[in-house]
């Protein structure tokens, strides 16, 4: 089984659950794969070190390979296209400041106004929904 047939489930004429996954999500899926495994290829750390640049090549090709893996068996819309949204946004921003790994943000405990109160349930959601597009699936991977 390929790293692709990996994401996609196996269909029975074409419907898993009822769902039939389009031609489009299919191909945008894929071209986010090849986009990616281009991109590790082509990859050169910013440092300039050889050592630097290999690390940051395995990390690239490791965290397609599991995030794909895990997403394998996703049959929901919306999921679907939050993550590609997730993988779109990382791709640029990798690009852009030019390190592989996820930027991390910084909220200080309680530092969120919640609704009402001070609850540390309601801080904690409000941590859950201030996340980025980009950390959905960090911290549930590493």
């Amino acid at each position: 089984m390929n790293s692709f047939q990996a994401f996609f489930p196996v269909r029975y004429n074409g419907y898993q659950n009822g769902y039939q996954m389009t031609t489009a999500t299919r191909q945008e899926v894929l071209g986010l794969y090849r986009r990616i495994f281009r991109l590790a290829r082509k990859w050169q750390a910013a440092s300039g070190q050889m050592e630097d640049t290999i690390k940051e090549k395995q990390y690239i090709l490791n965290e397609a390979r599991t995030l794909f893996q895990k997403n394998k068996n996703l049959t929901d819309t919306d999921l679907i296209k939050q993550c590609i949204d997730e993988c779109t946004a990382r791709i640029e921003i990798g690009l852009h400041y030019q390190i592989p790994y996820p930027r991390p943000i910084h909220l200080p405990p309680m530092g969120l106004t919640p609704l009402r109160g001070r609850g540390l349930r309601s801080q904690e959601k409000l941590r859950k929904f201030s996340k980025p597009v980009y950390l959905k699936s960090h911290d549930e991977v590493s």
